[in-house]
């Protein structure tokens, strides 16, 4: 017999009289070693021959199916959980459904699977869902974006054209696109400097469903858009203020500097129901040198700005002003030769967390524009960190915009060779990562049980991991999205526990990382002595009628298992052991118990046990286990405890 199977029947220990509906797995250490020659006596088989010998009862084939289904044998347990299903559906318990229906998976049935499982919700089994739990991790991105690992997707309305300045807006984004108005500037070239020809940017909102997919994008209303360039965009909180890029363009004139380059500017303007309007020039642009690209602190009181103004340390470069009250401004500020280089520094943004996002061809990193980050200070900041892969890349990678624990957008140009012509924007989150971790502790004294198996398995039962807890009880799993799991912890002396979990179908939508507080509790099986053969095989409660003696079918099913026993394993004696509850006298309870005894000592008999392997002992009310005395108020079902029948080998 194959040694690892026998050490994991023999686990299946529990009560004599209400069998848990979990198999206990493991390998039994017995204490006592003069009991080691016992340890040989296998569960499974003699189940098996008890079946063979035409007995029936859904808790049998429960038992054969769990013996199988916690050995992960899901072939074998199938056919048991078929027959369980089938021959005894009153009797089936909720979790019946469930592991029948991952053992028909496992065997390939996955229509009777699907079956099963349905059957399984509609009788109220449902998984626990990560969504139900409150995420106790670090927000994302709290302490920078370093080490973190991205999804990274283009959005659905990028066109062949550039796509950039992506911004957050209620429950849209806003973004500059020019391949909207291709048909009306084909075949012209754009005169302004910076822009390689291609058709003029608008700006355009697109709404942002609750699975963070993208609908129709549709051109901003109101006066916004003109027929020079419009793009990047900032927008107040109350969604009614919105800051802008512009091309020195106001009040259909167009400006130019010295060299007759139209020059960048920002605006202002306010939304008026669902138009914008009232477009207003910010005081601190200049016709000889451009600003763009802002971006609001969480407080809205400072604005933020690239430039290549007066006082620049290189190409352009980060400043900020001021909002003042009364719509004024103070005069611009550079952010200083920590973050501005000689190169460019540009598409500034800012999060609700204090991050500040920007983009710079003069920080070390992969080549082109990078996007870095910095926590802002009242009137400093903290080190400059690079993102990194895969959201840097060797081309250009800019316009980082970020809802933190959630979900950002930023533009490339990675996948092109037409320079800005190529720019899209990518929407990101961050990589779908859950950790499941808890004490194994238990059930009823809350007490940390170490050295415990728990068990990672996929929906198809295929085994992912498995530990065994340290002294502190503790394990931590690893789990992916959108996925179901089955985690199992079992122990000696105790029940196994099994839960079943689902995963977040969309990453998207639910912060990252989740790290779960979630103990699983084991609860104290009752021990079999080593020599209780009927404790070792799991039997059922010996039912005898009121005041009568005989044998009743429902227990020939039990007493099956021990004959298979006993002829199964020729050396085995046994001594039977009858107990009464406490009602009636003393005496009438002692002669009662003995005669079901010897009852039970002639129905051995009669089924083919010798008697020289058989002896009898009725105890009548002496060995009560439980506080049902004499005149105590206790109920039938705790008086059935006592009605008991023990099956115990004899040396």
């Amino acid at each position: 017999m194959n040694t690892y199977i026998y050490k994991i029947i023999l686990c299946f220990l529990s009560c004599l009289f209400f069998a848990s509906s979990f198999a206990q797995i493991g390998k039994l250490e017995t204490a006592n070693a003069k009991y080691d020659k016992y340890q040989f006596i296998d569960a499974r088989e003699i189940y098996l021959k008890v079946v063979a010998n035409g007995y029936r009862s859904a808790e049998i084939y429960r038992k054969l199916s769990e013996t199988y289904y916690f050995n992960s044998e899901y072939s074998g347990a199938s056919k048991w959980y078929y027959k369980l299903i089938n021959e005894f559906p009153n009797d089936l318990l909720v979790t019946d459904y469930f592991r029948a229906s991952q053992c028909f998976k496992s065997a390939g049935d996955l229509k009777e699977a699907e079956r099963l499982m349905k059957l399984y919700e509609t009788m109220g089994g449902k998984p626990l869902t990560i969504n139900s739990y409150k995420n106790v991790a670090d927000t994302l991105f709290e302490k920078g974006v370093n080490n973190k690992l991205f999804e990274l997707n283009k959005i659905s309305v990028n066109t062949e054209y550039s796509d950039f300045g992506t911004a957050f807006y209620g429950n849209k984004i806003v973004f500059a696109s020019s391949g909207k108005s291709v048909n009306d500037f084909k075949g012209k070239s754009v005169d302004l400097a910076g822009w390689d020809n291609q058709p003029f940017l608008d700006l355009y909102e697109v709404v942002v469903d609750e699975n963070m997919n993208l609908k129709k994008a549709e051109l901003l209303k109101g006066d916004v858009n003109t027929k020079y360039h419009e793009c990047t965009a900032v927008f107040s909180k109350d969604g009614n203020t919105m800051y802008f890029t512009r091309n020195n363009f106001l009040n259909g004139k167009k400006k130019r500097d010295k060299d007759f380059v139209i020059r960048l500017k920002m605006y202002k303007a306010t939304k008026t129901e669902n138009t914008w309007g009232n477009v207003i020039e910010l005081p601190f642009n200049g016709d000889s040198y451009s600003i763009g690209h802002p971006a609001l602190n969480p407080k809205e009181d400072r604005l933020y700005f690239a430039s290549d103004m007066p006082g620049t340390y290189g190409m352009s470069d980060l400043w900020y002003v001021d909002i003042l009250e009364g719509g004024t401004y103070s005069e611009p500020v550079n952010m200083g030769a920590k973050i501005n280089t000689v190169a460019r520094e540009t598409f500034p943004s800012i999060s609700t967390e204090n991050n500040l996002y920007f983009s710079s061809t003069g920080h070390e990193g992969l080549g082109g524009l990078d996007i870095f980050l910095t926590k802002l200070n009242k009137d400093s900041h903290g080190e400059i960190a690079t993102l990194g892969e895969p959201i840097n890349s060797t081309k250009d990678d800019f316009g980082f915009v970020i809802k933190e624990g959630r979900i950002g957008y930023f533009t490339s140009n990675r996948d092109g060779e037409e320079g800005s012509r190529g720019d899209d924007i990518y929407q990101m989150w961050e990589r779908c990562e859950i950790k499941i971790q808890g004490p194994v502790t238990d059930e009823d004294t809350g007490a940390l049980i170490p050295n415990a198996e728990v068990t990672l398995l996929d929906s198809n039962n295929n085994e992912i991991l498995s530990l065994i807890t340290g002294d502190d009880a503790l394990f931590t799993l690893t789990l992916d999205c959108n996925e179901r799991y089955i985690i199992r912890a079992h122990k000696e002396g105790y029940n196994p526990k099994e839960e079943i979990f689902e995963t977040p179908k969309n990453p998207k939508t639910i912060e990252m990382p989740i790290v779960l507080n979630m103990p699983l509790t084991l609860k104290l099986s009752d021990p079999c002595l080593p020599n209780d053969l009927g404790c070792k095989l799991t039997l059922q409660p010996i039912y005898f009628d009121y005041d009568q003696s005989d044998i009743r079918i429902d227990a020939e099913i039990e007493l099956a298992k021990i004959v298979a026993a006993l002829k199964e394993y020729p050396q085995l004696k046994i001594d039977i052991e009858s107990h009464t509850d406490s009602r009636g006298r003393d005496a009438h309870n002692l002669r009662l118990s003995k005669r079901r005894a010897k009852s039970t000592l002639h129905w051995f008999y009669d089924n083919g046990i010798a008697r020289n392997r058989l002896s009898a002992t009725g105890y009548g009310e002496s060995q009560l286990i439980n506080n049902c005395v004499n005149n105590a108020e206790c109920s039938e079902e705790e008086h059935q405890l006592n009605r008991r029948s023990i099956f115990i080998i004899r040396e």
